[in-house]
């Protein structure tokens, strides 16, 4: 993986948890905890797109497939942690 290359899912990771934690809480996690989410988040969404046989090209659908995989995991945990889902303010 070069510099680029990590840095571009570094970025990828921090804008999808952001996306998603403004989506399920209202604002974001923290950039660390923002990325991670993202990241982990990218493969839970590419596996569930692959699942539905889904492709998503280009930056703007890397993020995509992220921030739908991010929502659902987030969305999950809340779930089995017995956390209610915080309105939107």
């Amino acid at each position: 993986m070069t510099v680029g290359e990590f840095l571009t899912v570094l970025l990828i990771g921090l804008i999808a948890g952001w996306l998603a934690g403004v989506v399920i809480k209202g604002r974001g996690y923290g950039v660390l905890a923002d990325i991670v989410l993202g990241i982990v988040g990218a493969v839970l969404g590419g596996f569930l797109f692959g699942q539905f046989g889904i492709s998503a090209y280009g930056f703007i659908g890397r993020v995509a497939v992220a921030v739908v995989g991010t929502i659902v995991l987030v969305g999950v945990a809340h779930l089995l942690g017995g956390r209610t889902v915080e309105a939107r303010r």
